[in-house]
């Protein structure tokens, strides 16, 4: 018998011959995670809790009578099963985010220190006032620097993100309308090449809305514009820079029209990373316009939030602007509400939210304007335009740029699939990045390109960070030109291979069922 000094034998050796292997589903180091559901039992807990003292329940009808069904799990599943989750995510500490037109920018970690402060992390909306001066000195500093840099008269800070400000500024449209005896002004003019938002919001405001149609440079046609205002138009919703990534030059004979016709101008602030400490929109005529705090200020957002989109207003306006707001009264800071408006504020169209935003969100933008100051912020703008620029004079050889001859782009650089081999899109090209290492581009946007392409790179990327990125799109392109047709099921080393998108978003599983439920569901 032969056995070696590790006690190996030769009948312990595989056979020639092996049943095949089901697949895991696992990729290398990167596990296959099943749902938090399929790996805790709602019958057992991580935790130990004492049994509660026995006492009359003031529930009533109230008291559940079933399981609450939620699965227990040790910390230990917990936490991996949530950083397994993390592993399959792209975030912007892991490479350039190129997502346009949402300012995927670096998140600086001095933001975070102070959003962590004792008196700023814990504080309450229904602290007594003079107990949280310090949040709202910061609140108050923060608005100061919005209207300096936006050249606006004043700003309501509490709208939560990008489309809660637009509103905000639509209702504030709406009351001064309402307040001049034009309350027949139902039309809202939008762009072509302003954001999808935009529309969706005046028609939820209760406005109808008209499209005003791009030139062939992608700006808006002014004398379109011109010809359909009248005594109906209760404004314009116009993004600047807007969606095809470049600036509007008759913005500020825009404004003056509008303004001669009876109506308001509303500004898309989303794209304000691209102008910030360079123009301010007060100057173009501006009535009122939402900034992104996280884009533009670089407070984390994705994923749903928390986001922040204050809204600066002009004179014309500012009446009408919503409460809470805080005011400087001698050396207090204090919270201007329903109670203490009076007449200077009596016009007011009411609330937003219930209290006044979002503090994290105001620590952290504040933090980041004060280490950049106004010549850092200046800066930001500039880079920003250059690092787009840069991306799309290197790959306007090898993806069609549509509007590549209408000058410097601004904050994003925009390609379309035009050139591509028959039989491949806009999509195949998304998919193929993934596999090498980068999260998409923004697809299908803006619907005035056909297979659309837009890359935002912000201020944050080095030129050999943007190098790598262009690397990689390029090859990417440069298959697609080929015709690969391995691209048409990329991605291929991602955790999820490619879905149906179609029937991903027609018939999407929401809800988790036990299997029996599930099928009998069937």
């Amino acid at each position: 018998m032969t056995i070696n000094a590790s006690g190996w034998r030769p009948e312990m050796a595989a056979p020639t011959s092996v049943a095949p292997v089901t697949s895991t589903g696992n990729k290398a180091l990167m596990l296959e995670e099943a749902l938090i559901f399929e790996i805790g039992d709602a019958t057992t807990t991580g935790v130990e809790v004492a049994p509660p003292v026995t006492a009359t329940s003031r529930l009533g009808g109230l008291a559940r009578t079933r399981p609450i069904g939620l699965p227990g799990l040790s910390e230990p599943e917990t936490v991996r099963h949530y950083t397994r989750l993390s592993r399959q995510n792209y975030a912007i500490d892991l490479g350039l985010f190129p997502l346009g037109s949402c300012t995927m920018k670096h998140n600086p970690r001095l933001n975070e220190k102070m959003a962590r402060l004792p008196g700023f992390a814990d504080v309450h909306p229904l602290a007594p006032v003079d107990t949280v001066q310090g949040a709202l000195e910061v609140i108050h500093q923060l608005a100061h620097w919005l209207v300096t840099l936006t050249g606006m008269t004043s700003v309501a800070m509490s709208p939560k993100a990008g489309a809660h400000g637009e509103l905000c500024g639509i209702l504030a449209i709406k009351a001064a309308l309402a307040a001049r005896g034009d309350s027949a002004r139902k039309i809202i003019l939008v762009p072509e090449s302003a954001h999808g938002t935009n529309p969706a919001t005046a028609a939820f405001a209760g406005f109808a809305v008209e499209d005003i149609p791009a030139t062939a440079e992608g700006r808006v046609d002014f004398a379109a514009l011109q010809a359909r205002l009248g005594p109906d138009i209760a404004g314009v919703m116009i993004t600047n820079p807007n969606t095809c990534g470049l600036f509007e030059r008759d913005m500020r004979a825009i404004s003056d029209a509008v303004h001669a016709a009876g109506g308001y101008v509303y500004c898309d602030g989303a794209n304000f990373n691209a102008i910030v400490g360079r123009v301010r929109p007060g100057d173009l005529g501006i009535d009122a316009m939402h900034i992104n705090l996280h884009k533009t200020f670089s407070t984390p957002h994705g994923g749903g939030g928390p986001g922040s989109g204050p809204v600066v207003f002009s004179a014309a306006l500012t009446p009408f602007a919503p409460l809470p707001f805080v005011d400087r009264q001698g050396d207090q800071f204090v919270l201007v509400e329903e109670e203490n408006a009076g007449e200077h504020h009596a016009s007011s169209f009411g609330r937003m939210v219930a209290f006044h935003g979002q503090m994290g969100m105001f620590t952290r933008a504040l933090t980041y304007i004060l280490s950049h100051g106004a010549d850092g912020l200046r800066q930001v703008a500039e880079d920003a335009v250059l690092n787009a620029n840069y991306v799309l004079r290197s790959l306007d050889d090898v993806l069609d740029a549509p509007f590549g001859k209408a000058g410097p782009c601004m904050h994003e650089a925009l390609f379309s699939d035009s050139n591509l081999a028959e039989g491949f899109s806009t999509l195949d090209v998304a998919k193929g990045l993934i596999d090498e290492g980068f999260h998409p581009m923004t697809v299908y946007f803006p619907l005035v390109v056909h297979g659309a392409m837009l890359v935002e790179p912000t201020e944050t990327e080095s030129k050999a960070a943007l190098d790598q990125f262009i690397g990689a799109l390029r090859s990417v392109a440069e298959r697609a030109k080929a015709g690969d047709v391995a691209l048409k099921s990329a991605p291929h080393y991602a955790p999820r291979s490619r879905l149906d998108e179609t029937r991903a978003a027609r018939r999407p599983i929401l809800v988790w069922k036990e299997p029996d439920l599930a099928k009998a569901a069937e």
